[in-house]
């Protein structure tokens, strides 16, 4: 699945919470005319104190504290908890509980040195057999971690060595340049030596901030760890609440009851009315969310590539930019990484609806008719299924927009229908983009597509410790994905997020905000 929760039962965080979005949406602001959308959040310092209250989306009563699960609770993660490499704002890998890391002359065995003075929440040192417990509980086929399918082709648990306290040392099954970008995904948070049983109820991680309360679908508190590492959060506290649906999130915003929309994406429509308000503004995180169309490579039609070839040549990204964001993002021409990536591919195939007709007529579809499900499940999905609706129109594609209901949209919809809408986040490495996604065999790979090619491009490039040679080859997947993959990639939306006007610090990457320095103005 995505970068997402699957939806449960709810709490609401306020009768007040629960106004209907034909308010929200009427410009009933005091405004005399919506302004336009800021670029980035307020600035200044924040004052010392006080305390975040945070509106998240459902949740599964399921979700866990552990990082390493599928169902863990994301918002929660980066204030609990550290990794040992993390994602730097310049999209390059930054030191984090590893204060350096290098590999052999083959990329064969990576040693990494660990930062000394860390403790945990409760007390106990981090110490390098922590580090290797938390991989070798990421392969462990009990967690069910997403990140497990990346690293067990790589790892043998049993290999993994630790000389002393602070050094640990990672020996491959094969070589791979790229490895220590592996573990900046949101699973590789470090837990305690032990800890499988315990952790998704305690949260004790080496984190700016310890948890205080949880409730799975519910709210929840973490609180300031004064003895931090690197030095004691801004804030006293933060509150999470799980809060209905958008609208009631941006109502509660409105309203001053939250300080920040957590995992949601306004629409621009509402972008607006935020943006207008006394209260509130809105956070414009550049190209954030990545917005997909997955074709099935297993159900026909589109287990022909001409016709996956086909539905990329027929509609006009950026016609899907102007319609569905109003411009608040970038057309993907059909490639996952996003143009702010070093990796990226800059060329692809230009729109060209006589040739997806042309294509379509060889394959033996021509007009072609395809159900395309989408849900409110994010703001965005039905205004991008329309807008490539219309524009594939010319084509001769007949596109019907199915709605689908949001809450059991990625149980019975995603990755069973054979075209449909999704989105992720980005800030993955590439590496770790491609692996998880569209390497064959992979538990999140949506389209299902299995391609020999591309996947020993893949392990060439890991395998390829010349930084320009690896580039290309991470260039030939790139292209192989747009050629012959199933997913189309209309957009990569600017992130428009709802925050308090008294929200300092805020900076975002990835998914992920940053815990250690958010505050609040007059806390």
């Amino acid at each position: 699945m995505p970068d997402i929760h699957h939806p449960g039962r709810r709490s609401v965080l306020a009768a007040g919470a629960a106004v209907g979005a034909s308010w929200l949406l009427s410009g009933c602001t005091g405004a005399s005319a919506a302004p336009v959308l800021p670029t980035t959040a307020l600035r200044g310092a924040p004052d010392r104190g006080g305390v975040l209250r945070v509106a998240r989306p459902p949740a599964s009563e399921a979700e866990t504290l552990d990082p390493a699960s599928s169902l863990s609770a994301y918002e929660y993660l980066g204030a609990l908890y550290n990794r040992l490499v993390r994602v730097g704002p310049d999209g390059e890998l930054a030191p984090d509980l590893a204060e350096s890391w290098e590999p052999d002359a083959r990329a064969r065995t990576w040693t990494f040195r660990l930062r000394a003075g860390v403790t945990f929440h409760d007390g106990r040192p981090f110490t390098s057999a922590d580090a290797a417990y938390t991989l070798r509980h990421i392969l462990d086929k009990a967690t069910g971690s997403p990140q497990a399918g990346v690293l067990a082709p790589l790892l043998d648990p049993a290999a993994l060595r630790t000389p002393d306290a602070h050094t640990l040392v990672v020996p491959l099954k094969s070589p791979n340049a790229e490895f220590p970008s592996l573990l900046t995904h949101y699973n590789c948070y470090v837990v305690p030596d032990g800890s499988a049983r315990s952790i998704g109820r305690t949260g004790i991680g080496t984190g700016p901030f310890k948890l205080e309360s949880f409730a799975p679908a519910g709210p929840g508190r973490v609180t300031a760890h004064a003895d931090h590492w690197a030095g004691r959060p801004v804030l006293d506290a933060i509150d999470f609440y799980s809060v209905a649906d958008m609208s009631a999130r941006s109502n509660a915003l409105l309203a001053g009851q939250v300080h920040l929309l957590s995992q949601t994406n306004l629409d621009f429509a509402t972008a607006r009315v935020v943006a207008a308000s006394d209260r509130a503004t809105v956070a414009r995180v550049k190209d954030a969310q990545w917005y997909v169309l997955p074709m099935l490579t297993t159900e026909k039609p589109f287990t022909d590539v001409r016709v996956r070839q086909a539905m990329k040549l027929a509609y006009d990204p950026e016609h899907v930019v102007k319609v569905a964001l109003q411009g608040a993002g970038t057309a993907g021409w059909d490639n996952p990484v996003p143009p702010s990536d070093p990796a990226h591919l800059a060329g692809h195939p230009e729109h060209d609806p006589e040739k997806a007709r042309y294509l379509l007529r060889r394959a033996g579809h021509e007009g072609l008719a395809v159900d395309l499900y989408t849900s409110s499940y994010d703001p965005l999905f039905t205004p991008m299924a329309l807008a490539y609706q219309d524009s594939a129109r010319r084509a001769g594609i007949r596109v019907r927009v199915r709605t689908a209901a949001a809450d059991s949209y990625y149980t019975q919809i995603w990755m069973k229908k054979p075209l449909m809408a999704t989105y992720w986040f980005t800030g993955r490495p590439v590496d770790q983009l491609f692996t998880q996604i569209f390497r064959g065999g992979s538990s999140y790979n949506e389209t299902a597509w299995r391609d020999q090619d591309f996947d020993a491009v893949l392990d060439r490039a890991r395998a390829e410790t010349d930084d320009r040679r690896r580039a290309e080859l991470y260039g030939e997947a790139q292209t192989l994905v747009i050629e012959r993959g199933g997913a189309m990639t209309p957009m990569f939306a600017d992130r428009l997020v709802g925050i308090s006007r008294r929200v300092r610090g805020y900076a975002e990457h990835g998914f992920e905000f940053d815990y250690l320095g958010i505050g609040l103005k007059g806390a």
